[in-house]
This record gives C-alpha cells, sequence and structure tokens, in this order.
C-alpha cells in the first residue's frame, strides 16, 4: 500500500516504525525540525518537510495515489483538515486522531462523513474504556472482547501459589473435559513463546489465554490471586483518561481524584459530581498516604508523566493495593513497570496503532489488539469460503507456527480451537500472532 502518515510525533514515529517492516511506500509530512530529527533517528522512512494542510505537501507526497491516509499531529484542527484535504485529492481511506468526544457522536457522523473522513478515533476514550473493562476483570493485566464479547483474551501473570506452576500445558488441562480456555502464548524473561503441549508453566510467566464466556470466570484459580471486588479506586491525574474513566465509574464505586493543578480541579468538582476531587502532588507519598491509599481496592495512575506513574503504583502496591494501573507513554519502560509490580500497564500509542493497523493489511481483519506487555498481536477475521482455512482439520492446514489459532465463534457458538477442529466458511476466528507471523496468517482465512 502507498500510506502518508501526517505528523512525526510519538504515535506518528510508532506507526511509521510497524509500517515499514511491511514493504509499504510509505511517506511521513511534519512542519516541526526536532519531530522529523527524532524520526529520523528511529526508522528510515522519507520526511517531507512541511505543513500536512498544504495542497502543495499533500500533493509532494503523493495523496492522488495513497490508499491511506493517517492524520496523527497533536493538532486535532490540523487532523481534520488535511485528512478532508487529502480525501478531495485521490486518497481512498483517511483517518484523523481527534481530541472532542462531541465529534463521535451520531448526530455528528454524517458532518465527518461529508468531509472524506472515514475514521476517527480518540486515543484517551479508547484507553479509559480498557481501564473499566480491566477493573471488571481484577486477576487479569490485559483483556480484550473479541466476536461481540463471545470469546476474550485474558493476560495474567503466574504467582507462586498458582496450580500450574511446574506443569506442562498438557498437564494443565488434563481434567478438563469442557474445554473453554486456551493458553496460546507465554512471555517470560522478555520473550513471547508459543507453547507446545509439553511447556511448563514457571513463576512470573505472563500467560496469554482465550477463552470463551464460561471459561473467564474459571481462570482466576490458575493465577494463584484471590479474586478482587473493586469497590473504591484512586486515580492519580486528572488527564482526559482520568476523566473518561472517573466518569465512567462514579456512580458505580467510590472514586478518589489526585490532580496537582488547582484551577484544573475545579474544572474537575464541576465535570465529576460524585467524584472527590483532591488537590495535591501524587509524588509526595505521605499524601497519599494521608489521603487513604492504602484502603482503597485499585490505583490508577494517569499524569502526563510515566516515571510518577510508576512510581505511585509501586507506593500502591507496598500498601498493599490489590490492583494498580499505570499509563505508560515510554515504550522502553513498559518492561521496567511490569518487573517492579505494577499490575497493568497502558499505552495510547499501542491502542492507536491496533485500531489503525487493520486498516493496513489486505485481509479482512474484524479487529485487532496490539499487546502492551508483547510484541505480538491478536487479530480477528472473518473465514472466506475457499480460504485454505477451511480444507481440513486445524493440523492439516499447515498454520505457522509462530501464531496459534485460539477460538471461533459460529453463530450463538463460542469454540476453543484444537487441532482436530473444522473451521467452516463465515466461522470469526481469534488468532495470536508473533511479528514473524503476521504478514502468513491472513491468507489462510483470505
Amino acid at each position: 500500500m502507498k500510506i502518508i502518515i501526517a505528523g512525526a510525533g510519538e504515535v506518528g514515529t510508532h506507526l511509521a516504525k510497524m509500517l515499514s517492516n511491511e514493504y509499504h511506500d510509505l511517506v511521513v509530512i511534519d512542519d516541526d525540525d526536532q519531530r522529523r530529527k527524532q524520526l529520523a533517528a528511529n526508522v528510515d522512512v522519507p520526511c517531507i518537510a512541511g505543513s500536512p494542510s498544504s495542497f502543495e505537501m499533500l500533493s509532494q507526497a503523493g495523496v492522488e495515489k495513497a490508499d491511506l491516509f493517517i492524520a496523527v499531529t497533536p493538532s486535532e484542527e490540523t487532523n481534520i483538515i488535511s485528512a478532508s484535504l487529502a480525501k478531495r485529492l485521490g486518497a481512498r481511506k483517511v483517518i484523523a486522531r481527534i481530541d472532542k468526544n462531541e465529534y463521535l457522536l451520531p448526530s455528528n457522523k454524517e458532518v465527518f462523513v461529508d468531509m472524506g473522513i472515514d475514521y476517527l478515533y480518540y486515543p484517551e476514550k479508547i484507553a479509559g474504556r480498557e481501564v473499566v473493562d480491566l477493573l471488571s476483570q481484577s486477576f487479569s493485566t490485559e483483556f480484550v472482547d473479541f466476536a461481540n464479547k463471545k470469546l476474550k483474551l485474558v493476560v495474567f501473570k503466574l504467582e507462586e501459589s498458582s496450580p500450574i506452576i511446574n506443569k506442562t500445558l498438557l498437564q494443565a488441562s488434563a481434567s478438563r473435559i469442557d474445554l473453554n480456555y486456551r493458553a496460546v502464548a507465554i512471555s517470560r524473561n522478555g520473550e513471547t513463546i508459543i507453547p507446545t503441549a509439553t511447556e511448563r508453566f514457571k513463576v512470573g510467566d505472563i500467560i496469554y489465554v482465550i477463552t470463551n464466556e464460561k471459561g473467564a470466570p474459571e481462570l482466576v484459580k490458575y493465577t494463584g490471586k484471590s479474586p478482587i471486588e473493586v469497590r473504591s479506586v484512586m486515580i492519580l491525574g486528572g488527564s482526559r483518561i482520568g476523566i473518561w474513566i472517573a466518569r465512567d465509574l462514579e456512580n458505580k464505586v467510590g472514586v478518589k481524584m489526585v490532580e496537582i493543578n488547582r484551577e484544573r480541579c475545579q474544572k474537575l468538582v464541576d465535570e465529576l459530581p460524585n467524584t472527590l476531587v483532591l488537590n495535591g502532588d501524587g509524588r509526595n507519598s505521605d499524601f497519599l498516604i494521608e489521603e487513604g491509599l492504602e484502603h482503597v481496592d485499585a490505583f490508577i495512575a494517569v499524569t502526563g508523566n510515566s516515571e510518577t506513574n510508576i512510581l505511585a503504583c509501586m507506593l500502591a502496591k507496598r500498601l498493599g493495593v490489590n490492583k494498580t494501573i499505570a499509563e505508560i507513554e515510554n515504550l522502553d519502560y513498559i518492561k521496567l513497570a511490569e518487573s517492579v509490580g505494577v499490575d497493568t500497564v497502558i499505552n495510547k500509542k499501542l491502542i492507536t496503532a491496533g485500531r489503525i493497523y487493520r486498516f493496513t493489511m489486505s485481509t479482512d481483519v474484524q479487529s485487532i489488539k496490539v499487546l502492551s506487555g508483547s510484541d505480538a498481536e491478536v487479530m480477528e477475521f472473518i473465514v472466506k469460503p475457499g480460504s485454505p482455512a477451511v480444507r481440513g482439520p486445524v493440523k492439516t492446514i499447515n498454520f505457522p507456527k509462530d501464531a496459534m489459532i485460539g477460538g471461533l465463534v459460529r453463530g450463538d457458538l463460542s469454540l476453543i480451537v484444537t487441532g482436530d477442529t473444522v473451521i467452516l466458511p463465515y466461522d470469526r476466528v481469534v488468532v495470536f500472532a508473533l511479528p514473524s507471523a503476521i504478514n502468513k496468517i491472513g491468507r489462510y482465512f483470505n
């Protein structure tokens, strides 16, 4: 595909890095010298110096032949204008990042359709929803729904008390009659493994499991943790993500929000009538302790500073808080955060990348999730008639060894896939794939 990225900031650079490995015809436009230098230091793609909302720059980038135009500059207005211009000038599909929820309202959708914009995404809203979903599955470090919630990817870390420590995958599943879940990957010492039947589970392993609705509640016993009922939450940071989380939770559980800026606190009080807004510095451990940090069930750190979020979560863990979630925007810090005990990491770049990445694939991908604790991805496909996947049992279709089909949905039926499973046309399948497999698996369902 010919792809143009407007904006060489963190999101644009991360997308360029991902897409440069896919042999696309890729070009980036940005008018900021510093951002262009940082892009050049991270990825080898051509970058045009200029405004992406300029007719001249768009023409120079070859917009009339573009298959996909992605607007991810820091300016919402520039994104909307450049995406609309790109469509008018010939780009087949255009995507723009926004900062206002009102643009996503159904009553306003037609305006953007008339402007030629195919897809709007609001990373903070998506991230906020992910956090709320995670609180409902408190034992999981990551949680993704597929196929209208009939299948789920659940990610959890094995504690010493887990009953499957030192057992093989085969031994761990031997007592099950109905197969309602399946481990599709293990992350161990920074490496992601597609497990064989003889792979043994170890303390500290991060396990990726595909499960149907029946299987999810059963998984808690394998983590070595007790289920947590979240009745009180403290949120550090009155950011857009923090507001989304508080707004969703404040009528269900007790919510405290800590914000360092006094003026912003006044606005938050008006926006969040059932949230206790506290003016204070999240780096001050004495302040957090005084405000009852050790008594909350979950602590969520979503300030704009990754270091502050990690340190605050470490304090919360030390005080016995059951569930900690940190927004980490520096990708290099994700592994660090996990190693010091932060339960869950959210990253807007990875969230954004997953939403956009599916538009770059030649196969019809229904959804894709770029995982924060691994370099792998989970994808949902609808199987086409006559595709290689329907030619016999899964064990006979020569599926790549660096990927695994975890489950499928057929009408109202959700199944965990084994080697003997026969996939049928129009099944929705969920696939876990390492980077080396991503370009190979699409053809099996197309």
